[in-house]
Order: structure tokens, then sequence, then C-alpha cells
């Protein structure tokens, strides 16, 4: 819930849930991909309790396709991994569980842009504007100079993944067609401030579990 990748950009995972382990030791013997969608019914599924069992919520049609970067195991068979993302897709089919983790059929058809979303010109400056009038009405301090670098593209996906958002919100950024109507989302949830739920809800380190 909440946790969103986007083409290009770069999500770090800690991964101990024993059928999300079994998930990244398949990915990473094999085709070193790993899909990220959200439940379509927001959970605390960052936290669940220890003896909770697993369950399979309905989730959106729309995920992001991450390579698996980086993949340390811990000596308790834990992993720590950072996914980049790589292209968008759609959900066709779900197919029968294997290990306990789900898997789809995946149509990449309509998100053939994303392979070249490094390509777009987006005005940073507006972003950071925007960024700044933000952070001021959320009590929210961001430090732009560290941003002074970043181009237009990644400094979008950057913000869309990481600033809090209600995930219906989050998935509306993940669906947008191109990264101007994107664009065009993430300064209208920008320009409304922060969400009241959201802003209750403790940011914590993402997980698979």
């Amino acid at each position: 819930t909440g946790v969103l990748l986007l083409p290009g950009m770069w999500l770090p995972l800690h991964v101990f849930e024993p059928r999300y382990r079994a998930l990244v030791a398949d990915a990473r013997e094999g085709p070193r991909v790993i899909a990220m969608v959200q439940p379509v019914v927001a959970r605390q599924d960052n936290s669940p309790p220890p003896d909770a069992a697993a369950e399979n919520p309905d989730v959106y049609p729309v995920g992001c396709l991450g390579r698996l970067e980086r993949c340390d195991e811990t000596p308790d068979g834990r992993y720590v991994i950072a996914l980049k993302g790589l292209s968008r897709f759609r959900c066709r089919e779900e197919l029968p569980l294997l290990k306990g983790y789900r898997r789809v059929v995946a149509d990449y058809d309509e998100f053939s842009g994303d392979l070249h979303e490094s390509d777009a010109q987006l005005d940073a400056e507006r972003l950071k504007r925007a960024l700044q009038q933000f952070g001021e009405r959320a009590h929210l301090p961001f430090d732009l100079a560290k941003l002074e670098a970043v181009p237009g593209i990644f400094l979008l996906n950057g913000l869309c993944m990481s600033l809090p958002f209600a995930p219906a919100e989050k998935q509306a950024l993940l669906e947008a067609p191109t990264p101007l109507a994107r664009e065009r989302i993430l300064l209208g949830l920008m320009g409304m401030g922060l969400d009241n739920e959201a802003a209750r809800e403790p940011q914590v380190p993402p997980t698979l579990n």
C-alpha cells in the first residue's frame, strides 16, 4: 500500500515474509525481475502480525516491473534488495500461486513509451517551485539545493514515489499515460496540500511481507 515504482527509478525493499523470500530467490536465479502492484483496498501490509496468514487481496490492474539490481541476503534468510523500474504493465490474467507468491500474465503494449521516458523534457524549476509551496503548506522541510542537478523526469518520478499522497492518488500517478500527464496530476496534488489520512500515517521503509 502506497509504495510506487516508476520507470528508471530505484526502490529499496526489505523482504522477510517466506513467500516473498521465495520470490526473491527465484528472481535472483532466473529473470531477475519482480513486479510491484498496490492492493485496491489500503492495508497495513508493511507490518502484519507475526502469525498472520498470507492473504491475496484484490490488486490494481496496472503495476510496474522492476529489475533486481541489488540482492543481499542476511544471515537469518531475509533479503535487502533494490529494484530499478523498467516498464509499467497491465495484468491480463493471474496464474496459480508458486511457492506462495503471486504471478500474472503481464501486457506491456500500452506502455511502450516507458522505455524512453528518460528522453522526456520537463520543467524542473516549475516542479521545485511547486514542491517548495507544498512543503510550506504541509510543514515538510525540503532542501531544494540538493535537487539542482536532478533532471526533470527523475525529479518528477522521484516526487511521485516519495511524497506522502494517499494510495489511490499514487495509483493515479502510476497510471498517467505520459510523463506530462503525470506532471499535471502531481502539480494538482501538490496544490491541494497534504492528504489528512496520509499525514497521520507514519512513513516507514517499504517491505515485501
